[in-house]
């Protein structure tokens, strides 16, 4: 995608967020903070984008975003439960109104039989209750992957913001 489009798709996130009266806040793993750049390309972002955790770790989705040990556990940071806790606790820990949480596995080691590089969970999220799950297998390197994950991110918050 070129620059011109990725602001065009951010700038009419943002008239979306303004009409609705969405403060959105952003928790990223695999993304690494590519949502919350393309995001602050576009200038008067401030207005509805109040802030994004970069939370690769761990210890850092139990620390910032409150993902609970267990779930970490249980299911991997790389998996729906912890995508929907990632959602939920940045809405908690923010002045945000809306968010979204991406986590995956952008290779191109750290792959598994169950969950090969290319798998990325999303959830988005509100003050009241998660407004979507989904499971997406993306193709292609490294780069590639995350730049899908960014697309599908942005899109997906432009569609529920209509």
């Amino acid at each position: 995608m070129q620059s011109d489009d990725l602001e065009l798709l951010v700038e009419n996130l943002g008239a979306q967020c303004l009409l609705n009266g969405y403060q959105l806040v952003i928790a990223e793993s695999c993304t690494g903070g590519m949502i919350c750049s393309a995001i602050t390309q576009v200038s008067g972002c401030s207005q509805w984008f109040t802030q994004g955790f970069i939370t690769y770790s761990n210890q850092s989705k139990i620390d910032l975003l409150g993902v609970s040990e267990d779930s970490l556990a249980r299911y991997g940071a790389v998996s729906q439960q912890v995508a929907n806790e990632m959602a939920c606790g940045a809405v908690r820990r923010s002045q945000g109104s809306l968010s979204l949480s991406i986590t995956g596995i952008a290779g191109p080691s750290g792959g598994t039989k169950i969950k090969p590089v290319g798998t990325v969970f999303f959830s988005v999220c509100d003050k009241k209750k998660l407004l979507l799950e989904h499971k997406a297998y993306f193709e292609g390197t490294r780069k590639e992957i995350r730049e899908k994950g960014l697309l599908f991110a942005l899109n997906t918050l432009l569609k529920l913001t209509l």
